[in-house]
């Protein structure tokens, strides 16, 4: 089965369609106060869940097109067990934090189960451009990663502004690697797009 011809619920399309959706309606919530930022913030974890399917369709079209390397196989491994521990460590802090009053040392130790698997997705991103032998895949690990900063710099500051003019609510912090994340993953899509329609005049 081509990339083509597979169901469009099984393209890695529609789920950065869902996934950035999802995040605009709860933005949307967030700013209209119609959810305080504790459900907002529960909302952003299940919907990052729809990393999982959107990974595998990545993954089902690069073997379609016959660029499923085995760097990609070790990286998605990784990422995955990387993102299963972000969001369990994430539930575990939530809940602690709603239950028991912490001391600030606690809460320090309670804040490190989330981010400690941050880091591990950010070494993961990391140990695939090394072990990626393919110079153009690895090329394109890069110029998505170049990209998803970008968009970080930018939205972040921009935001910045607008929270300083009182135009917008506080975001948290937490949100950068998100942010980082869909920029990374819009600029797949359209290297993607970009290579296959330029597949396509050659033809």
């Amino acid at each position: 089965m081509s990339a083509q011809t597979l169901p469009f619920h099984r393209r890695p399309a529609f789920w950065v369609v869902s996934l950035l959706a999802s995040f605009a309606v709860i933005a949307a919530l967030r700013i209209s106060d119609a959810i305080d930022p504790t459900v907002g913030f529960l909302l952003m974890v299940l919907a990052m869940v729809q990393i999982i399917p959107l990974t595998r369709a990545s993954m089902a079209k690069q073997k379609s097109t016959g660029h499923l390397s085995p760097a990609i196989k070790n990286y998605t491994r990784r990422f995955m067990l990387a993102s299963f521990g972000y969001m369990l460590g994430l539930g575990i802090a939530v809940t602690i934090n709603n239950r028991i009053e912490l001391s600030q040392g606690g809460a320090f130790l309670i804040a490190l189960l989330p981010v400690v698997p941050i880091f591990g997705m950010i070494w993961t991103m990391g140990r695939y451009v090394h072990e990626e032998d393919d110079e153009y895949l690895r090329h394109r690990a890069i110029m998505a990663s170049l990209f998803g900063l970008g968009v970080v710099l930018s939205v972040g500051t921009f935001w910045g502004f607008l929270e300083s003019f009182e135009v917008v609510p506080h975001v948290e912090a937490w949100a950068c690697f998100p942010i980082w994340a869909i920029g990374m993953g819009i600029a797949q899509c359209w290297m993607t797009i970009r290579d296959r329609a330029g597949e396509g005049e050659a033809e």
